[in-house]
């Protein structure tokens, strides 16, 4: 990555790209990130903490790409979680924004959780799998979901579906259970932990990414087993794995399967409060007779309430889960894709 130095310290392409992401609006900001993806907003915001303290000569050298020494360090001094929150929200909205900003605000916990980044899921599995199920949840849930997937795979089978069910309840974590974490990892790199501080950790979406990144096999044992720990986080997880854009994915033949199982004015609904190019994948995959009727009907009944459209997509997928179950069609890309 090429570096730059300015005023005795060494920026990375990151922090530059950072700094001049602090110096511009909020909405030429939101602009830039609505272009990244999530790992590369989840990197850059991180830098954009990082350089909060930026001197003007530093700036300077950021903006002409220059190397050298900083004139005089006159410290901007500002809060940047404002700017960084606000920009966040109005480039991912509210959910999204608030997903990437628990990952990078830093807390005054000092939880040393981004050591695990230098572990292997192996690894990470070995360390938990004799700890309370509640620390491997924080666990999971500060991991990428992928790896979190990985991890809970490897985990023995009949803890899997209380450590997701937990990931899926948390919240505030103690200041107590932060200290026990930053033990045990401490323990792990043979370092000192530091203060505490509550977190605010895991959550429905969360338990549902890592469940999206598992096996199928492993989504088959845990999911059942799950319900009957907690039939309503399970469904909440339910509906987080799967939206009805996914239907998307579907091949022509299983995509007409799942229509012909649904009926005109659910389909109709359902369709009402979708982008056009959505509409015709479906409408493509009926006869042009029965696409010209659900087309008629959409238009003959006007505007249509949020939430009438969204009761008649949820049906929809309920209809496309319990049809990919009994085997009438298949969902997913690969042998690891969710269905």
């Amino acid at each position: 990555m090429t570096q730059i130095q300015g005023g005795g310290r060494t920026y990375t392409g990151v922090e530059r790209a950072a700094v001049l992401m602090m110096l511009v609006g909020d909405d030429e900001a939101a602009a830039i990130l609505q272009k990244l993806d999530p790992e590369e907003v989840r990197q850059l915001g991180k830098a954009m903490f990082n350089v909060a303290d930026v001197s003007e000569a530093e700036v300077e050298d950021v903006l002409d790409d220059f190397v050298g020494h900083a004139r005089q360090r006159t410290a901007i001094g500002f809060d940047p979680r404002p700017k960084i929150e606000g920009m966040m929200t109005k480039a991912l909205g509210p959910d999204k924004a608030d997903s990437v900003l628990a990952r990078i605000t830093p807390t005054e916990a000092a939880c040393q959780v981004d050591l695990l980044d230098w572990l292997d899921a192996t690894e990470i599995a070995t360390m938990i799998e004799t700890e309370h199920p509640q620390v491997a949840a924080i666990i999971l849930a500060n991991l990428d979901s992928s790896v979190a997937a990985k991890v809970l795979e490897i985990l023995p089978e009949h803890v899997q579906p209380e450590i997701l069910h937990r990931v899926a309840k948390l919240g505030p974590i103690t200041p107590e259970a932060v200290e026990t974490l930053n033990s045990m990892l401490s323990n792990r790199a043979g370092r000192t932990g530091g203060s505490s501080a509550a977190l605010q950790l895991g959550g429905t979406k969360e338990a549902a990414k890592i469940m999206q990144s598992a096996r199928k096999a492993t989504e088959a044992r845990v999911m059942p087993k799950l319900h009957k720990i907690d039939k309503d986080v399970a469904r909440a997880i339910e509906e987080a794995m799967f939206v009805f854009d996914n239907l998307l994915d579907l091949d022509d033949k299983s995509l007409g399967t799942l229509i012909r199982n649904i009926d005109t004015d659910t389909l109709v609904r359902a369709l009402k409060g979708v982008e056009e190019p959505i509409r015709n994948r479906f409408l493509g995959c009926m006869s042009s007779r029965a696409a010209d009727g659900i087309r008629d009907e959409m238009e003959s009944r006007g505007p249509m309430r949020l939430s009438e459209v969204l009761d008649a997509q949820k049906a929809v997928i309920a209809i496309a889960r319990g049809l990919a179950k009994d085997g009438s069609i298949m969902m997913g890309g690969g042998d690891d894709d969710y269905v």
